[in-house]
């Protein structure tokens, strides 16, 4: 076996020393044959801002719209702004993001390259030229993109013409995040940077990894919740990031990432640069209060409320039985409705279905009459529940102890949350029924209202779909 002695080892570590000193900290930054431009390279080029790319597409058919190619009489076209995308992560993939301003921008949008990795000639905040002669712009996965048309879809532009197409400009933006709301995610938003504030991930995610779990395929994706609106969004992370093994923050705070849409062009997702991004400094929490009592292993026979809606007029709303049927925001609310085929109802049953009702937002609640539990031992709850496809909406089973009945207060009155109840998924196959299972209310106190709330994706054009029937809460 060879061995080192102590003079070869002390000279092999001067000479590591020695070429390391010799890295600068910009040669990522400013790679040798990359300088930069401060003007448009020809002279009296024809400036399209994004937002003409964006509307020339918008305005025609849906159709990628291709721009002539360069040639004598052909006058040269070109689109800039500043990179909001970072590689560095490996959260992005052969793909910049620019948007027209580095604060407060109006316009942003997706440009396909065939390089890899692009922080380090086109980081983040670098201002860029695209010149758009010979490129397409089209719809992919819901998100408008610049690149090459290939059979009538937007691909990358090749690697050897990505310096012709992208051109670096010396300029380097103090990029602004742009504080948003979930509630106001719109299609002129996206690809824009955004910051998202007081928000955090739900509780059942605590201990989770951004997207390294058995069950995430090609991205891990984590739900954020805004603690004043209660309004959500998936945070998408790819499983080939560098950061995908990180546990999630069980803080809340900050977060800053750009908005897109999910690969199917279902629902907004957001999706960060790197873990720096996100920036949960406050321990405290906006978890709501549980009532947890767990499954109860015997349902007693004193039937306290119940309904199969079977004596309910089909579309229309609920009513009658002592249901509080309240529609918080939008014009949909839980309607009667039977079907038959692969989704059907179970006879007459409960659902809130606003899609393509044009309304920005849909809240809507069913509530319960008041159930006593201290009258009353052993009270349990079981219901059963369907979707056609979530879509982004969400429903949930709550309670409130302090609701005085009226629907001006339903959204002042503290509610929390049944955690034991099971809520059909959006994994769940769409034409199944999904027992709650035997939820106990045991260990509660007072009277106790009970509601079946839906909150929609915020897209008016396809929010999903929650059906309810078979609710029965009993007592021993």
């Amino acid at each position: 076996m060879k061995k080192f002695n102590l003079n070869q080892i002390a000279v092999l570590l001067v000479a590591l020393v020695t070429l390391t000193g010799c890295v600068q900290d910009d040669d990522f930054d400013v790679p040798t044959g990359i300088s930069g431009i401060t003007e448009y390279p020809v002279s009296g080029a024809e400036f399209n801002p994004i937002s003409a790319v964006l509307g020339n597409f918008l305005s025609g058919t849906g159709d990628a719209i291709t721009y002539e190619e360069s040639g004598v009489g052909v006058s040269e076209k070109y689109t800039e702004g500043y990179i909001v995308s970072s590689d560095e992560g490996g959260n992005f993939f052969k793909e910049l993001i620019i948007q027209d301003s580095p604060e407060n921008p109006t316009a942003a949008i997706v440009v396909q390259v065939d390089k890899n990795p692009l922080f380090t000639q086109y980081e983040f905040g670098r201002k860029v030229f695209i010149k758009l002669n010979g490129l397409s712009v089209g719809e992919s996965n819901g998100v408008i993109q610049l690149g090459r048309l290939d059979g009538g879809q937007i691909s990358r532009i090749a690697l050897n013409q990505v310096s012709d197409f992208v051109l670096r400009t010396s300029e380097i933006g103090d990029i602004v995040a742009k504080e948003v709301s979930i509630l106001d995610f719109n299609n002129a938003l996206e690809s824009q940077y955004i910051r998202l504030t007081d928000v955090q991930f739900n509780r059942n995610l605590m201990g989770l990894s951004f997207a390294s779990e058995s069950n995430d395929e090609f991205d891990g994706e984590r739900l954020l919740e805004n603690c004043v609106t209660g309004a959500s969004v998936i945070l998408s992370t790819s499983t080939f990031s560098d950061f995908k093994g990180l546990l999630l923050p069980d803080n809340r705070g900050y977060i800053d990432c750009i908005l897109t849409r999910d690969f199917f062009d279902e629902f907004y997702t957001v999706v960060i640069n790197t873990p720096e991004g996100v920036n949960f400094t406050n321990p405290e929490r906006c978890d709501p209060v549980e009532l947890d009592c767990g499954l109860a292993t015997t349902t007693g026979t004193n039937n306290l409320f119940s309904d199969d809606f079977e004596t309910q007029n089909t579309n229309s709303l609920i009513s009658g039985n002592g249901w509080t049927n309240f529609i918080q925001s939008g014009t949909e609310g839980w309607e009667a409705y039977t079907q038959t085929g692969t989704n059907s109802s179970l006879g007459v049953s409960a659902r809130v279905r606003p899609a393509n009702s044009n309304d920005a937002s849909t809240v809507a609640w069913l509530i319960t009459p008041a159930i006593d539990l201290d009258t009353n031992n052993g009270v349990t709850l079981n219901f059963q529940t369907s979707n056609s496809f979530a879509n982004g909406s969400n429903m949930e089973v709550l309670f409130s102890s302090d609701w005085d009945g009226a629907e001006a207060t339903i959204t002042s009155a503290t509610w929390g949350v049944l955690p034991a109840a099971y809520i059909v998924q959006d994994s769940d196959f769409f034409g199944d029924w999904f027992d709650s299972g035997n939820v106990a209310l045991s260990c509660g106190t007072g009277s106790i209202y009970i509601a079946f709330k839906y909150t929609g994706s915020g897209d008016p054009d396809f929010d999903g779909t929650y059906e309810l029937d078979q609710i029965s809460i009993d007592a021993l």
